[in-house]
C-alpha cells in the first residue's frame, strides 16, 4: 500500500510564496514518478508538475513554468512544490499522486493511481 500525505497549504497574498510537501511511504513508491495536481472550485483536476525519483527529471504545466519548482529529497521520502509569484488563479486544492507506471513522466489524471488527501492553497488579490 502506498500512502501520500500533503502539507504546507494556506492563505497567501498575490505575489507571495508557499512550499508544499508530499511525504510518501509504502512499497516501491520510489520507483514511480510523483505528480502534483490541483483542482479549483468548479474546475477539472489538472496537472501542475511531476518528477522522477531516480533521475530528478521534471515536467511542468505551462501555466506554472518559471514560477513553480518541483524537487525531491530521497532521504526524507518527500517531494516538494515551491510556488512563487502566486496569483488568485492558483487558488485550488493541491494533490500529490503516484504514477501507475514507472516509465516516463505522465500528465493525465487517469495515469496516476494513489492520491493524497489534498492541501488547500488560497491566494488573495
Amino acid at each position: 500500500q502506498v500512502q501520500l500525505v500533503e502539507s504546507g497549504g494556506g492563505l497567501v497574498q498575490a505575489g507571495g510564496s508557499l512550499r508544499l510537501s508530499c511525504v510518501a511511504s509504502g512499497r516501491t513508491f520510489s520507483t514511480y514518478p510523483i505528480g502534483w495536481f490541483r483542482q479549483g472550485t468548479g474546475k477539472e483536476r489538472e496537472f501542475v508538475a511531476g518528477i522522477r525519483w531516480s533521475s530528478g527529471s521534471t515536467s511542468y504545466a505551462d501555466s506554472v513554468k518559471g514560477r513553480f519548482t518541483i524537487s525531491r529529497d530521497i532521504a526524507k521520502n518527500t517531494v516538494y512544490l515551491q510556488m512563487n509569484s502566486l496569483n488568485p488563479e492558483d487558488t485550488a486544492l493541491y494533490y500529490c499522486a503516484r504514477a501507475r507506471t514507472a516509465w516516463g513522466l505522465p500528465r493525465g489524471v487517469n495515469e496516476y493511481d494513489y492520491w493524497g488527501q489534498g492541501t488547500q492553497v488560497t491566494v488573495s488579490s
